[in-house]
């Protein structure tokens, strides 16, 4: 409350006796929180007063405060306009655009701040935590490195920097991929992921496909014995190890960035410039750089005391390797230390939806809707919850909410078509089945859509769609076929 009684005591010159008093009584009133009743006071002295930008601070800080943000934001910026170093000020704006959810406008304040004032590890926490938001995220990196520097036991600081390096190896591996989708560095990197999410055996067939054209890729062989050490093979692990060792060591004119990361180089990796386009190896030694920082992040997550942060890191973990009852509880552990937690409570939700018990979770998003009633995410979370639930009807009127908030939300489209063709109301189901067919990985949405068109007299689209909803099925098999003939782990070649 120390800023806001500086500012207070900006304005009281030039006005009346009575103003005075307005003032004085509205101080007291946001000394004691009560920012509503603050706020129609500062807009009488702020009319009477149009030239006080001192009061119109006020005014904006006890709006923002209330949380009316879109009030306070045009006055903030009217201040600002008139003072534009007022650090506060820009502070104050920052967190009502991302209160708004409006990162974007809140990167330019808050830049403003952290060059007025390096030390603010609040500012700079915002910043990072904005400019990921924005998929900036090497710019998100380096504040976070500096936050992590200026407050070296903070989770939230080195779990940021943890989802930074993450994010920029997934930007890299996107652009790699997208060059050369067959890329036997595509194949290492998809390799590291699988490993990641404990599938030894798909990733024991990537290490391989990425071995056939490039037998003499640093690092290949030392992970294949990692696979082997973690499938019970120590005696194929070893063999793996001998052949890592028995590598020559790359041409470092030839392969710079190779040379970069086996020398620990890794932050300079993920920093280099991209102009001229670099090529895929130079991507894929600046994808492991950008992993490998990412571990050293959460190790140091890690060390640190238990924090809401840790436990969410395990959790995103255990529901990457399908271990949902496990994310459930890092979720709940999670919000243990932060009760109330919306976030929080939506990931304990959605793992629990991906777990099956979808009570729980048609519990939890009927609560978070209390708070937040016209929120897609929330009113799909329910809807989707009712129609595994059997209950169709009680979970339209959720859905179609969820499609008022968010038209584009194609899962909710899919749900509600799936739910009203349930229900025998085949004609307005047809269109949102048809317009969600791109979603429809196991032949679901293809059935029922055969169901609808059968029942509205369309035998010809019928047909067709019931011959997609077999080739899918077919196709799905053959996949699975292919994957447990090629994906077992065998002896090293």
């Amino acid at each position: 409350m120390r800023l806001l009684l500086f500012f207070f005591a900006l304005v009281l010159g030039a006005q009346t006796e009575e103003q005075a008093r307005d003032s004085e009584r509205a101080k007291q009133m946001m000394a004691a929180g009560r920012f509503e009743e603050a706020i129609p006071i500062y807009r009488q002295l702020v009319q009477a007063l149009p030239g006080n930008t001192g009061l119109l601070l006020n005014l904006a800080l006890a709006e923002h405060m209330a949380g009316h943000e879109r009030e306070a934001i045009p006055h903030f910026e009217a201040v600002l306009k008139v003072q534009p170093n007022l650090t506060p000020a820009s502070f104050s704006l920052a967190q009502a655009h991302l209160a708004l959810n409006q990162p974007a406008q809140a990167i330019a304040p808050l830049k403003k701040v952290v060059a007025a004032e390096p030390k603010n590890a609040d500012a700079r926490g915002m910043l990072a935590s904005a400019l990921l938001d924005l998929g900036r995220a090497g710019e998100s990196a380096s504040q976070y490195r500096e936050l992590t520097a200026l407050s070296p036991n903070d989770a939230r600081a080195w779990y940021g920097l943890g989802s930074a390096y993450q994010a920029i190896a997934a930007g890299v591996f996107e652009q790699l991929s997208k060059a050369d989708p067959t890329s036997p560095y595509v194949s290492a990197l998809v390799a590291d992921t699988r490993v990641q999410r404990r599938q030894f055996r798909s990733a024991f067939f990537f290490y391989n496909e990425a071995l056939k054209q490039l037998p003499g890729l640093h690092g290949i062989h030392a992970a294949l014995a990692d696979v082997y050490r973690k499938s019970g093979h120590t005696d194929w692990a070893a063999a793996e190890d001998a052949k890592e060792q028995a590598l020559p060591a790359p041409d470092c004119a030839a392969h710079a960035a190779e040379c970069e990361f086996l020398a620990g180089h890794d932050l300079k990796l993920t920093t280099l410039p991209h102009t001229p386009p670099p090529s895929a190896a130079a991507l894929y030694w600046q994808a492991k750089a950008a992993n490998e920082l990412a571990l050293q992040a959460f190790f140091r997550l890690g060390q640190l005391p238990p924090s809401v942060e840790m436990h969410r890191l395990k959790a995103e973990i255990a529901r990457g390797q399908n271990q949902h009852l496990e994310s459930v509880q890092e979720w709940r552990a999670a919000l243990e230390l932060s009760p109330g937690n919306p976030r929080l409570q939506q990931e304990l939700a959605i793992s629990l939806f991906l777990a099956g018990d979808y009570k729980s979770s048609l519990e939890i998003a009927g609560a978070l809707l209390k708070l937040d009633p016209k929120s897609a995410e929330f009113n799909f979370m329910a809807g989707d919850s009712l129609l595994r639930l059997e209950e169709p009807e009680k979970a339209v009127p959720y859905l179609e909410a969820a499609l008022a908030a968010d038209p584009k939300l194609a899962a909710a489209r899919a749900s509600l078509g799936l739910a009203l063709s349930r229900l025998g109301k085949y004609a307005p189901a047809v269109p949102l089945l048809e317009k969600a067919l791109d979603l429809d990985d196991d032949g679901s949405l293809h059935y029922q859509l055969a169901r609808a068109y059968q029942a509205s007299g369309q035998a010809e689209k019928a047909r067709t769609a019931m011959a997609q909803y077999q080739e899918i099925l077919k196709r799905n098999q053959e996949q699975k076929d292919e994957v447990a003939r090629e994906a077992q782990i065998g002896p090293p070649k």
